[in-house]
């Protein structure tokens, strides 16, 4: 073991000497927006009803960790989408959404090698669902956005739906999550890899046996085992095998 961070040209690792064995893991956790895709979602959606600008102030703040009740904080952005229809975040998703490089050869690697992928997102089913189908992903917990019925049907209502497991998928739920897709698994924590880019993935990845940032804020960064500055997310097989 060693205590001093090692680098590499957009890569720093600390708390081990790489490389692990990807075999000794049985689960990878990703985070959605801006780690799996391009895009913060609730702000591209902003956009479309131009209020980007104020959707977005909310989110990095939040994903800094300066706001610190994610729920309220996701709630206003929401909020803020009232009106939003259905076609125009199809648009959103056609037009904006991209997977981030290296994603799918990273997943087709851990998969090959006999993991299992979660992607668990503070953002919307409606985009987690069309990543989990393009990608292969196994399990998915995100947030479900209301759409009304009658008179403004297809509109969105400016809330989300509360779900079986609970209301809003924060940094709390993240952490859960992974700890039951764990145990359904028949798997301990420590067997886990947990990636993310904001303050609400810092809960899962503090439980995993392998906590990685992916051109993440500074507190994130800072808490990482494995922190990629540059580069696509495959860059985690530099330290794995």
């Amino acid at each position: 073991m060693t205590t001093a961070p090692i680098t590499a040209p957009g890569l720093t690792v600390r708390g081990f000497t790489p490389p692990l064995k990807l075999s000794n893991f049985k689960l990878i956790a990703f985070d959605m927006d801006s780690t799996l895709i391009s895009i913060e979602c609730v702000d591209e959606i902003a956009d479309v009803v131009g209020k980007k600008e104020e959707v977005a102030a909310i989110t990095e703040a939040a994903m800094r960790g300066e706001i610190t009740d994610y729920k309220d904080s996701l709630r206003r952005r929401v909020a803020l989408l009232k009106g939003v229809t259905v076609a125009d975040m199809e648009r959103v998703l056609v037009e904006r959404l991209r997977i981030n490089p290296g994603a799918a050869e990273l997943i087709r690697t851990c998969k090959a090698a006999g993991l299992k992928v979660l992607l668990v997102s503070g953002g919307f089913t409606f985009f987690a669902h069309r990543v989990r189908d393009t990608l292969g992903i196994d399990f998915v917990r995100a947030n479900v956005l209301e759409v009304a019925s009658g008179p403004n049907c297809g509109e969105l209502t400016g809330r989300m739906v509360d779900q079986a497991w609970g209301d809003i998928c924060d940094g709390a739920e993240k952490r859960r999550t992974l700890l039951e897709v764990a145990s359904l698994l028949g798997i301990e924590p420590h067997e886990c890899i947990a990636m993310g880019d904001g303050a609400n993935d810092l809960p899962m990845m503090g439980v995993a046996g392998l906590s990685v940032a992916y051109h993440a804020k500074p507190a994130v960064r800072e808490q990482a085992m494995v922190s990629i500055e540059t580069g696509g997310l495959d860059r985690l097989l530099e330290v794995l095998r």
